[in-house]
């Protein structure tokens, strides 16, 4: 089974490799609040107001970029959406990549710290 911390220790790499469904549990659990919407893995998170709905994403952006690995924002007054995947995977039609756990790991971490 995967862990958090195994995925907080890992850098995201160009990958063209996505998980089947039966590699995908194994990551569910590490990422707890991730969950499948299609080809991507989706959280919310929820804020008091819009001040730390941006703090957040200002939080994150730096690891994103880091990481090199973008995902999809959408931004309302006191949540955050985000949509992680790979679009390099399945030839070129996306779909979820290991890329996409930790990612997922490193910005509910950041969450954790700063947020809760």
């Amino acid at each position: 089974m995967i862990k958090t911390s195994d995925l907080l220790a890992k850098k995201s790499q160009h990958t063209e490799t996505g998980l089947d469904d039966s590699a995908l549990a194994n990551y569910f659990p590490a990422t707890p609040g991730w969950t499948q919407d299609g080809p991507r893995i989706v959280k919310t998170y929820q804020f008091k107001n819009y001040y730390e709905t941006l703090a957040f994403i200002n939080a994150i952006a730096y690891v994103i970029h880091a990481e090199d690995h973008h995902p999809e924002l959408v931004v309302t007054y006191n949540k955050c959406i985000i949509k992680f995947d790979t679009h390099t995977v399945n030839d070129g039609k996306g779909g979820i990549s290991i890329n996409d756990f930790i990612c997922a790991a490193k910005v509910d971490a950041i969450f954790e710290q700063s947020f809760s």
